[in-house]
């Protein structure tokens, strides 16, 4: 059986070994950097196809990202979510320039990361789709600190809110400071994404 020490762990002991050393903790807010198109110069040779195969043997726990403004809930299904730092508490997201929802989450200036379960492929296959009434069956209650919502039913939730973004070629890269956050006792595990399909994980 793999073990693994997470993020949370692996952070407090970098962080319990820099205030060992005297070295500072805090995080100094950076300038966020000009919003512009990908340059020639920085699309590499590597064919998307390939790029694509490749990253898929990557396996990666699935999210859905969401928020609320005075049209109603949004939200969009995301696999490129990770902790980022324990002190301040920050997380970070990757979504495509050409998302709508990106825009309405930015205008919010709030979201909620719903780490999704083994058992909830239909409910991410429902906000992966464009265009459709995502919410339409779902149901949700604001989060605590930001009103963004939190779907019933998810193993863990985080609220928070946004304190930069910068540009990653195709994708723009948000930081979240986590205003709130809870997690279920108990479940099945969570939904994974490996190769194109769904799977989960299983101890052995």
């Amino acid at each position: 059986m793999l073990s693994m020490m997470g993020h949370a762990g692996m952070a407090a002991t970098a962080l319990r070994h820099l205030r060992a050393a005297g070295a500072p903790t805090a995080v100094e807010p950076l300038p966020r950097p000009a919003l512009r198109a990908v340059q020639e110069d920085e699309r590499a040779p590597v064919d998307p196809a390939e790029f694509r195969r490749v990253l898929g043997h990557f396996p990666s726990g699935v999210t859905l990202v969401t928020t609320v403004d005075d049209t109603g809930p949004t939200g969009f299904a995301c696999q490129s979510f990770a902790s980022l730092s324990l002190d301040p508490p920050l997380v970070a997201f990757m979504v495509a320039r050409t998302s709508t929802t990106w825009p309405r989450i930015a205008a919010a200036g709030t979201f909620c990361v719903n780490v999704l379960g083994a058992g909830q492929g239909p409910l991410c296959r429902a906000f992966a789709v464009s265009g459709a009434d995502k919410f339409a069956g779902v149901d949700w209650t604001p989060a605590p600190a930001t009103g963004a919502p939190r779907l019933t039913g998810v193993p863990a939730w985080i609220d928070c809110a946004i304190t930069a973004v910068h540009t990653g070629g195709d994708h723009l890269i948000v930081v979240g400071r986590v205003e709130a956050l809870g997690a279920e006792r108990e479940g099945d595990g969570p939904l994974l994404f490996h190769r194109g399909r769904f799977g989960r994980f299983s101890e052995g």
